[in-house]
């Protein structure tokens, strides 16, 4: 009985900590298995001690309530270190992935079985079941949307530091729009604004009791609100076999969509005898070509030009994801506008995969990857479009078009 309430607290806290705040999971998982105790305990004490002190003087209402609270007082002391553990570490039961690769998620805890998924290196999952097989030992996950068994020398189990290392702590705007301030007070200097919906990293969590978190966006990093925003965890979770085929299928079809769009635009722009430009007059190349390469030239032409926030003229004034969304429309690529949405646009590709025209995201922000470590971007309004460092803040995620 003492082992199954425990794990029943363990997993309630490790799917706690992958949907969202871990503080408010561990209040909510104590206070379920302390009522699953207590009513256990009543449970087998209203078969026993009935009989046993039929004749006493006691009513059994009061027998029954003195046993439990003895019952439930051995049973808080003998799961005493293992509920420690588990409130201490509410990561005890995510699992990791460290492969160079991905690693098969099968249906049952055997190499022959078929698999249902891949957990990708860095993934995360929830462990609910231990299994010592022929071949060694398994482990039973979630993650995502996929439940199987994977090896367990292939994931890394209730390692805190690691688990918190590859999740990612996010502010999500329930507001129309949010300020973010220089510092964290409403009397700080407003460094960016955000639309509903937007999400961010936090990277700054010390403050959060004063209502405040620190974020990286668009404009560097800054202080908004906690009255404005949800806060969540997010690790990267396991894809499915089915969502692996449909995926596969889509990006093939997008990405002959894509090149048709991007040959119709150039030649397009090739039969026109017309140029744009500035209002100060300056010309800039049409669009040619159908690969990155050309993306990146392209776009490159309107360096120096301003950030507007809300913008998206490549000569008037653009934010970073009008930037983006800009120079993929000139060959006839519709994106979003929206650094977020751009996330899931094209297909992944990994840091080591990137090449130039790939779009990088990151938190508040994104960009176009011009080739050598650099980055071609609308930064902010006091350098315009420009070129940084690709690595100048963490990478999430890498898309590609072509």
């Amino acid at each position: 009985m003492n082992s199954k309430i425990t794990k029943t607290v363990s997993y309630t806290l490790a799917a706690c900590v992958v949907a969202s705040s871990l503080s408010l999971c561990s209040d909510a998982a104590g206070a379920t298995s302390g009522v699953s105790a207590l009513s256990s305990a009543t449970g087998v004490l209203e078969t026993t001690n009935y009989t046993a002190f039929a004749g006493a003087q006691l009513s059994v209402n009061d027998m029954l309530a003195n046993a439990t609270a003895i019952a439930a007082e051995t049973q808080l002391a003998e799961n005493e270190s293992e509920w420690v553990a588990t409130a201490e570490n509410p990561y005890a039961n995510i699992a990791i992935a460290q492969v160079d690769n991905y690693v098969y998620i099968r249906e049952s805890a055997s190499a022959d079985s078929e698999y249902v998924g891949k957990l990708y290196n860095k993934s995360a999952g929830t462990v609910s079941e231990t299994v010592e097989a022929e071949d060694g030992t398994w482990v039973c996950i979630t993650s995502g949307d996929v439940t199987g068994y994977v090896k367990s020398e292939f994931v890394v189990q209730g390692n805190e530091e690691l688990a918190k290392e590859m999740s990612r702590r996010v502010a999500t705007v329930n507001t129309q729009t949010l300020y973010v301030r220089e510092e964290a007070s409403t009397d700080s200097s407003v460094i960016d604004l955000l639309p509903l919906g937007d999400d961010l990293t936090i990277i700054d969590e010390s403050m959060v009791d004063s209502g405040w978190v620190k974020v990286s966006c668009d404009a560097g990093d800054g202080y908004i609100s906690t009255d404005y925003v949800d806060i969540s965890t997010e690790f990267t979770v396991a894809e499915s076999k089915a969502h692996e085929e449909a995926r596969l299928a889509k990006e093939e079809a997008d990405k002959k969509a894509a090149r048709a769009a991007a040959e119709k635009a150039t030649a397009s722009a090739k039969s026109s005898s017309k140029s744009s430009g500035s209002s100060e007059g300056k010309h800039y190349s049409a669009p040619s070509g159908s690969n990155g390469s050309s993306v990146v030239n392209y776009g490159a032409q309107f360096v120096g030009n301003p950030y507007v926030y809300g913008g998206s003229s490549l000569t008037g004034g653009t934010d970073c994801s009008g930037f983006v969304m800009s120079v993929y429309s000139a060959f006839g690529v519709g994106l979003p506008h929206s650094s977020s949405a751009m996330r899931s646009v094209g297909y992944g590709v990994s840091y080591d995969e990137m090449q130039p025209g790939d779009i990088v995201c990151y938190s508040g922000h994104v960009g176009i990857y011009a080739g050598n470590g650099t980055l071609l971007h609308a930064s902010n309004k006091r350098t315009g479009i420009t070129y940084s460092n690709v690595n100048y803040k963490q990478i999430l995620s890498i898309r590609r078009i072509f």
